[in-house]
């Protein structure tokens, strides 16, 4: 098997360096194949390195870089004042060939501005989207957009729904992936224009399996494998989720620790619990694909932990090895021609 090669924007996140080095350490150790630039300042890198001496290192390099993109910087003061930044550069890598996938917790509006500029679209692609999965009963959804496009037209919701069509194909293997559009109800004269107008467009490509309207309450349900709706709403939801989750395992926690019966209670249902805890835990699905670029890049959770970061280069690694840009292409060729 020939080896693979991820850039980690290292100085990215909340909590850069303490998150990232740890994280691609974890992640060689889990894979034997996979090779990890860090990117970077190098001697604040070669530092934090030194409290990991018993590691193995053989298979991480450092890629220098002078600056670092704020959480605060704008898309537009990024592509003009941060092309020396520990982000840009791991792009360049990514636009060069030394590396087949990027990841990087960074300022997201700066990171898809970036890589629009330095990565490229793919052919025939209007605006990339993010888009991640969420847990659902059986397994999980894909949910995009996620904050790349605040306001999108009907043909740019038509095209996430290709787009996410072909990742739910690449990733879980699915001939004919079930798409939904996210709405205020399931009835066909609820919601904006632009989603009925996207309604009609998704439904009336027969390439698409299109099951409708789905509300938010319906996200975890199994209804569908691909929901689509604009960033702006996208974002919300997967908020939402996120902090749902952590307030209901804090919530269990807190109650278990509680009295007498509740540590009873803890120690019965302690498994039941830790399965529950497995299968909400926003760590497990941290990492949402930047899709319609001709390389892979994947942004973490700007709070991810070292678990959390490591499940976002496994997923970069996932895509590449599934060759995730080249199967877009071919989804969105095949509309296109449909459509001729």
């Amino acid at each position: 098997m020939a080896s693979l090669r991820i850039a980690v924007d290292a100085m990215g996140g909340d909590f850069g360096l303490r998150t990232t080095v740890p994280a691609s350490i974890k992640s060689l150790k889990r894979c034997s194949d996979l090779h990890i630039t860090l990117v970077g300042e190098r001697a604040s890198i070669e530092n934090e390195l030194k409290r990991h001496r018993r590691a193995d290192l053989s298979r991480l390099e450092i890629l220098h870089a002078d600056d670092i993109v704020a959480d605060d910087d704008k898309p537009s003061q990024s592509l003009r004042d941060k092309r020396a930044s520990s982000m840009a550069v791991a792009l360049e890598a990514l636009r060069d060939g030394r590396v087949s996938a990027v990841v990087s917790a960074g300022n997201t509006g700066a990171l898809m501005a970036l890589s629009c500029m330095i990565v490229s679209r793919l052919p025939g692609v209007r605006r990339p989207a993010i888009c991640a999965p969420i847990p659902s009963m059986h397994g999980h959804t894909y949910l995009l957009d996620l904050g790349a496009n605040v306001d999108s037209d009907p043909a740019n919701l038509y095209q996430f729904a290709t787009m996410g069509q072909a990742l739910s194909r690449v990733v879980d293997d699915l001939d004919s992936p079930r798409i939904a559009l996210l709405n205020i109800g399931e009835e066909l004269i609820k919601g904006t224009r632009s989603v009925q107008e996207a309604a009609a467009l998704i439904a009336a490509d027969e390439h698409l399996n299109y099951v409708g309207f789905i509300e938010g309450n319906a996200l975890f349900s199994d209804r569908a494998d691909v929901v689509v709706c604009d960033g702006f709403v996208g974002n919300i939801a997967l908020k939402v989720c996120e902090g749902t989750a952590s307030f209901i395992g804090r919530l269990l926690r807190e109650r278990f620790h509680r009295g007498i019966y509740g540590r009873v209670a803890g120690l019965t249902m302690g498994p039941l619990f830790n399965a529950f805890h497995k299968k909400i835990d926003p760590r497990r699905y941290n990492g949402a694909a930047l899709l319609g670029l001709q390389g892979v890049v994947v942004k973490s959770h700007g709070g991810a932990g070292v678990v959390g970061f490591s499940e976002a280069i496994k997923h970069a690694s996932f895509s590449v090895r599934r060759d995730l840009p080249a199967m877009i292409a071919e989804q969105l060729a095949a509309h296109a021609s449909s459509k001729d």
